[in-house]
């Protein structure tokens, strides 16, 4: 059986999505295709996908990268977790940890023997059996060691870095396996009767045509929308923020080793930092608070003074009705948009990647393949959907009209289902490959207030007494693998800290 493999993959757009799919097809397909990819320096790129999760490592180690050079090149720090404040209730603070609470115990969720304890009088907070909350209090860091037996093997980290800094690393990258790169602005996508792109026609004339074509061109969608009409899916019924304006400032002092999201009137801000600067930005919704207003709050919610006049991004929450049409694939912002809340964006994209390696196509462009591409990037989307509404809508929030909709509108009935076993009894399962763990769920819910009504029946089976003894070891192992730490900082310092990066004391 003969098939009619790919022979040119012309990628559309640059930015962290093309430069990412551009890499890894080139390490992957190891030359049997030719890879172009075109882009314009006039077309600004979003950049906002600063912050990531620990799937981020996979990529990067796929891709036979160097990680203290990965991490100088791109001015990163590291990232336990992120830090949410004012989201459940004003003046409250959780951390969403990597990582996993304590240990199973007697194959059970850790998080059911607290639950057991707690109503027994334990006063101990959740989040003192997570090493990654620990060490992120302290603003200390440091890389798993390659012992199962020692606590510290069981540190999950991902990174903050500069997209920019990144697309153009992983350029580098690509163009030393034969990544063709062409400057230029697109005019014209041209489409034969059969509904499948050709090829494109750039603005001073030139063409550039392939069998497979992956889109990556950001909102504009310009194969996947504007030439295919895939069709966009809107969410923004349930996520109603359509607005971010963003802006980098100085750093006030040493980096911390987490993203912090802070819920404001209208919205949340980020905080990313980075080696030489924080990133940060408000998400906010248009009909709740003006732009002049939302930049005005951000402007004065800085750690230090502004590096570049602020920017504001729009977009509609949702997803494209079909990623992959045709012979045309969407990834990263053509695909679709969820708000940076969770750190999704990045990940997004290297799933994306990932999906269409496992379903790369020959010229036939089996509709089989296609649809199980479509059906699994809809699923996906539709988990990490699901995860960023109940940051809304588990609120207790009643002081501005943004968080009275979302804490009264009526969620997705996937998302309502898994809200009320949680109430119930603490119990949460996963769906096939979705992306939050159990740890990720049950830190954003009884972070945010959402306490079960009675814990799983099997935990009253074992003995109070030891439970609470074992739990008290694991307290105190983790502390003392924390005070053992160096310093995010020192950490950055000694191994991998961009050259002429000084941070502030």
């Amino acid at each position: 059986m003969q098939t009619e493999a790919i022979e040119d993959i012309l990628i559309v757009g640059g930015g962290t999505a093309g430069w990412m799919t551009a890499a890894a097809l080139a390490k992957g397909l190891k030359g049997s295709a030719r890879i172009t990819l075109v882009e314009s320096e006039d077309i600004g790129t979003v950049g906002v996908g600063e912050a990531t999760i620990p799937a981020i490592l996979l990529f990067n180690c796929m891709l036979g990268l160097d990680e203290d050079a990965f991490v100088r090149e791109t001015q990163a720090t590291f990232k336990l977790g992120i830090e949410f404040r004012d989201w459940g209730a004003l003046g409250d603070r959780y951390f969403h940890p990597f990582g996993r609470y304590g240990s199973d115990l007697e194959k059970m969720s850790f998080h059911q023997h607290w639950l057991r304890q707690r109503a027994l009088g334990e006063t101990h907070p959740l989040a003192d059996y997570s090493l990654s909350t620990q060490a992120a209090a302290a603003g200390k860091f440091v890389r798993p060691v390659d012992d199962p037996k020692n606590v510290l093997s069981r540190i999950a980290y991902a990174f903050h870095f500069d997209a920019g800094l990144y697309a153009a690393f992983l350029r580098r990258f690509a163009e030393g396996l034969g990544v063709t790169r062409v400057e230029g602005r697109i005019a014209d996508v041209r489409v034969a009767d059969d509904g499948a792109v050709t090829g494109v026609a750039l603005a001073d004339g030139r063409t550039l045509d392939a069998d497979f074509f992956i889109d990556c061109s950001g909102f504009r969608g310009l194969l996947i929308e504007q030439a295919l009409k895939a069709g966009y899916e809107d969410w923004s019924h349930w996520l109603p923020c359509d607005r971010a304006v963003a802006v980098p400032c100085e750093s006030s002092g040493p980096p911390t080793p987490f993203t912090r999201s802070t819920a404001r009137e209208a919205g949340w801000q980020w905080r990313i930092p980075l080696q030489h600067r924080i990133g940060n930005g408000y998400v906010h919704c248009s009909r709740f608070i003006s732009e002049e207003d939302a930049t005005a709050t951000l402007m004065s919610n800085l750690d230090g003074r502004p590096l570049a006049d602020p920017r504001t991004l729009r977009f509609t929450t949702g997803r494209r009705r079909a990623s992959w049409v045709k012979n045309v694939v969407a990834i990263g912002l053509a695909s679709g948009f969820l708000e940076p809340l969770e750190s999704t964006s990045i990940h997004m994209i290297q799933s994306a990647i990932a999906r269409l390696m496992t379903l790369f196509p020959d010229r036939r462009f089996d509709p089989a393949v296609t649809a199980e591409y479509n059906r699994q990037t809809r699923i996906e989307a539709e988990q990490i959907r699901d995860f960023i509404i109940l940051h809304y809508h588990a609120t207790a929030r009643v002081d501005s009209p943004l968080w009275d909709h979302v804490r009264t509108m009526e969620p997705p009935e996937s998302l309502r289902q898994k809200i009320d076993l949680f109430r119930s009894s603490g119990r949460f399962f996963r769906d096939g490959d979705e992306l939050f763990s159990e740890t990720s769920w049950a830190a954003v819910l009884t972070g945010q207030n959402v306490i079960p009504e009675r814990f799983d029946p099997m935990a009253a089976t074992h003995d109070p007494q030891m439970m609470a003894a074992k739990m008290a070891r694991m307290r105190d192992v983790i502390g003392r693998a924390v005070a053992d730490m160096p310093s995010h900082a020192d950490y950055i310092a000694r191994h991998c800290r961009a050259p002429h990066v000084a941070f502030a004391a």
